[in-house]
């Protein structure tokens, strides 16, 4: 006979508990940089590690990144663009319990910067070189090396990179940021002549004086195509 609502037990079946970590990304003093936690408590304590904690069992993942975010680093939902990134679930990666952690990436711009503050169970935060962390939590090496390599490709492939600009730029700021994120330098007028035909950005009236000749500054357009498939933008 079929097992029935009456004769189901939960109890018999071994359950995960699931967590959020989210990889906050800012370009900061000309450098790509992720903020960190120092945590206080057992397991990894005194190691760095990223924002994050348990899913509540009445809170969906994407509120419960916002949630860990806003008590951990002080961040509010309107101060970052977050998206998810992958789940990863070792089943060794957490010395507590089976721990399934959905990944989330942050990209918080240079205008929406504030001094982050530490929640209860962080001893320290504060932000680090993406190529020389400081030892890590968990698995969180592995994690940051995946968001690193997906942070480039979605830059590569889509306006994501915006998101690390303040509101208006000028277009040598904008190719700043990509050759800071993606770690290489790029040609001036092909970056220019792809920026155009990708039509992401639009001028605005103002311009921003750089000790010659004024530099018109830009900002994303809102109604822009994000995603393009067809080939690679701006390497």
């Amino acid at each position: 006979m079929g097992q029935t609502a009456q004769t189901y037990n939960p109890d018999k079946y071994q359950r995960p508990s699931v967590s959020v970590d989210i990889v906050i990304f800012s370009i900061i003093e000309s450098h790509l940089k992720v903020l960190l936690i120092k945590r206080k408590q057992w397991p990894f304590e005194g190691n760095w590690a990223f924002p994050g904690g348990f899913v509540r069992m009445a809170e969906g993942l994407d509120e419960a990144a916002y949630r860990e975010l806003k008590e951990e680093t002080s961040l509010d939902r309107a101060d970052v663009y977050l998206e998810q990134l992958y789940t990863f679930g070792q089943p060794a990666r957490d010395p507590r319990l089976r721990v399934i952690t959905v990944a989330y990436v942050a990209l918080v711009g240079v205008d929406k910067l504030k001094a982050p503050v530490a929640g209860d169970d962080a001893a320290e935060v504060g932000w680090f070189s993406v190529y020389q962390p400081p030892q890590l939590a968990f698995d969180h090496n592995h994690i940051l090396e995946y968001a690193i390599t997906r942070l480039r490709y979605k830059l590569e492939y889509s306006a994501v990179g915006f998101q690390l600009l303040p509101a208006t730029f000028t277009l040598r700021e904008l190719q700043i940021a990509y050759e800071i994120v993606l770690s290489e330098t790029l040609d001036k007028g092909n970056f220019r002549s792809k920026l155009r035909k990708a039509d992401v950005v639009e001028p605005t009236p103002y311009y921003r004086r750089t000790g010659g000749r004024p530099a018109r500054l830009y900002q994303f357009k809102t109604d822009a195509v994000a995603e393009v498939s067809a080939r690679r933008l701006f390497p």
